[in-house]
Order: structure tokens, then C-alpha cells, then sequence
């Protein structure tokens, strides 16, 4: 357990190779899940087109949607999104920015199954042959005294290899539209490399300032959201160690100062150590109405991303220094007309 511990904390520390990998994962699985796949095309004028396009689209889809659903950043999109403006104002770029990158990674499995699909071209054939003109290659005869419904019947049958007596002409016709089909997939693998080279290379030609902007507070939303988890999880550790202390403390009070009694120094010392530090990670939050005031409070309303509370601390530490070193510089020089003098009234009675 410690092991899968240890590899879920590497993972969460590291979401972006995380999800790299969840990415190839999933287009791996993509390609041996059509590999496993049993095609069946029903050989039917009625179904064979919708089959065909089908198993090129539908699956695709699914895996777009399985990568928004196993990327944790959709949460923290949705999130702030959502969230009320509060004190601290929405960014819509930042917006767009997670919403690309979540994209870009849910559009690889897709892309993959897509491009073995056509490379494959089964559904090409069975999509599109009842297109062919049968007489160019060879054996004009066989369609000839046919009805056009005869005629697509026999052309549909022509993914099956069962139901189709002319393997021949079988042959000729599944090499001609899978040739189409590997045309296609030729096509469509430039065509995304073409678009992520051009992502790739236009990008710098752009303002980069505002990019990195995008960038910044886009992991800052990422990592503010982790460590406020964390936080909440330390603080409900604490609040639950410290309240069946209480609770102990209560029910057992006799027991509890026997074996303190009975206990050594060290112990105690260690107790009280293990007390404090529990009391500090309540950070002042010892009810539960005010902790779920603060929840609201973060939900509602987040701070402003303004951290002045250090620089007014060092205006105030600057002033008092100086104070203190024009006080000190006034008493060495002789001068001491700065230093406030204090009166003193003493009265003293008879009684």
C-alpha cells in the first residue's frame, strides 16, 4: 500500500506527465481495441452506410469525452467558470487557455482510431460499395438484366466474403476503396501535423507576455485548488484528533490523570508538543458552524490575489527602525529634543 501511495503522490505532483501519460495510454488503447475489434458489417443496402461512418465517428467521441472525463482539470475549469466573481475578477483568457490544453490532450486517442480506421479501411468498404460501378472491373455480364435494386443488394453484399459468390471481382473492388480509404488516413495524419506544426510555430510569433500571464494563473488556479485541499484534509485531521481527545478527556478524566501519574516526563512532554501542534493546524476554527461559514466564505467570495499584509508589515518595521535609529542617533548627537518627555505628578496625602 505504501508503494501505491507513494506512486499516487508522484502522480498528483506530477498532473502534466500524469495526463501525457493517460494520453498515450488511452490512444494505445484506442489502437488495440480496433485491433480486438470483430468488424461485422451487415452486408444490408439500409445499414451498411450508417455502420461504416459510425464505427469512424462514434467511437472517436467516446474517446474525446473518456479525456475530459479522466482530466482533472475539468474540474478546476468548470469551477472557476462558475464560481462567483466575489472579490476576485474572472479572467476569460485564462478560461480558454485550460479549455484548449484539456483540448488538445482529449483529441489524441481520437485522432488515433480514426487514422487506423481509415488506414484499415474495412469501414470505407462497407460504407461505400453500394458507390461502386461494378463494371470497371471486369465481368460485365453479371449485372446485366438486374434491377437498380437488385444491383445495390449485390454490391452490398461485397464486404462478406460469405455472401458474395465473385471473389475476383471481390478482390478488385475491396483493394480499389481500401486504397481510398489509406488515401484518407494519409491525408488526415498531414493534416493534424500540419495543425499542431503550425500551433507549434505561430505561437511565438504572438505577444508571449500574455501567454506566459495565461500560463501563470493557470497553474496558480491548479495549485491554489491542491493546497486548499490539503489544508482542509490537515485541518480535519486536527479538528478529529483534538475532539476525541475532548472526548476522552471527558469520559475517562480519572484514568486519563492516573496514567499521566503512572506515565513518564518524556511522555508528557511529547503529549503536550503533539497537543499544540493540533491546536495550530486548527489555524482558530474550533466550531463546526464557523468552518462551514469559511467553506461558503471560499466559495463565494475568494480573496483578492493582492498579498499586502508583508509589505505593510515591512512599511511598519521600516518606520519603527527608523524611529528607533533616529532616537538612538538623537541621544549620541546630544540632541533629544525629538524624544517625548513624560511628566510625572506626585501627590501624597496627610491622612
Amino acid at each position: 500500500m505504501d508503494k501505491f501511495r507513494m506512486m499516487f503522490q508522484f502522480l498528483q505532483s506530477n498532473q502534466e506527465s500524469f495526463m501525457n501519460g493517460i494520453c498515450g495510454i488511452m490512444a494505445l488503447a484506442s489502437a488495440q481495441m480496433y485491433s480486438a475489434f470483430e468488424f461485422n458489417c451487415p452486408c444490408m443496402p439500409e445499414y451498411n452506410y450508417t455502420y461504416g461512418i459510425g464505427l469512424l465517428i462514434i467511437p472517436p467521441i467516446w474517446f474525446f469525452l473518456l479525456g475530459f472525463v479522466l482530466n482533472n482539470n475539468v474540474s478546476v475549469l468548470a469551477e472557476e467558470w462558475r464560481r462567483p466573481t466575489g472579490r476576485r475578477t474572472k479572467d476569460p483568457t485564462i478560461l480558454r487557455y485550460m479549455f484548449c490544453s484539456i483540448t488538445q490532450r482529449s483529441l489524441i486517442a481520437p485522432a488515433v482510431w480514426v487514422s487506423v480506421t481509415l488506414m484499415d479501411g474495412k469501414s470505407f468498404l462497407c460504407a461505400f460499395s453500394i458507390n461502386l460501378d461494378i463494371d470497371r472491373f471486369g465481368n460485365t455480364s453479371l449485372v446485366k438484366g438486374m434491377s437498380e435494386m437488385e444491383r445495390i443488394k449485390l454490391l452490398a453484399r461485397i464486404p462478406c466474403k460469405e455472401l458474395f459468390e465473385h471473389q475476383e471481382i471481390r478482390a478488385a473492388a475491396s483493394r480499389y476503396i481500401k486504397c481510398i480509404s489509406q488515401a484518407c488516413g494519409w491525408m488526415f495524419l498531414l493534416m493534424m501535423t500540419f495543425t499542431a506544426f503550425l500551433i507549434r510555430a505561430i505561437r511565438p510569433c504572438f505577444t508571449q507576455a500574455a501567454f506566459l500571464k495565461t500560463k501563470y494563473w493557470s497553474h496558480y488556479i491548479d495549485i491554489e485548488r491542491k493546497m486548499f485541499d490539503e489544508t482542509c484534509k490537515e485541518h480535519a485531521k486536527s479538528f478529529a484528533k483534538v475532539c476525541i481527545h475532548q472526548y476522552f478527556e471527558n469520559i475517562s478524566g480519572e484514568m486519563r490523570s492516573f496514567h499521566y501519574r503512572r506515565s513518564s516526563r518524556d511522555g508528557s512532554d511529547d503529549d503536550s508538543e503533539d497537543k499544540k501542534s493540533d491546536e495550530e493546524k486548527l489555524l482558530g476554527i474550533r466550531a463546526q458552524d464557523d468552518m462551514n461559514k469559511v467553506l461558503w466564505n471560499w466559495h463565494t467570495c475568494k480573496p483578492a490575489l493582492a498579498l499586502r499584509k508583508d509589505e505593510i508589515d515591512g512599511e511598519n518595521n521600516g518606520r519603527l527602525n527608523g524611529n528607533i535609529n533616529g532616537a538612538v542617533n538623537g541621544f549620541a548627537k546630544g540632541h533629544t529634543h525629538e524624544v517625548e518627555k513624560k511628566e510625572w505628578a506626585v501627590y501624597y496625602s496627610k491622612v
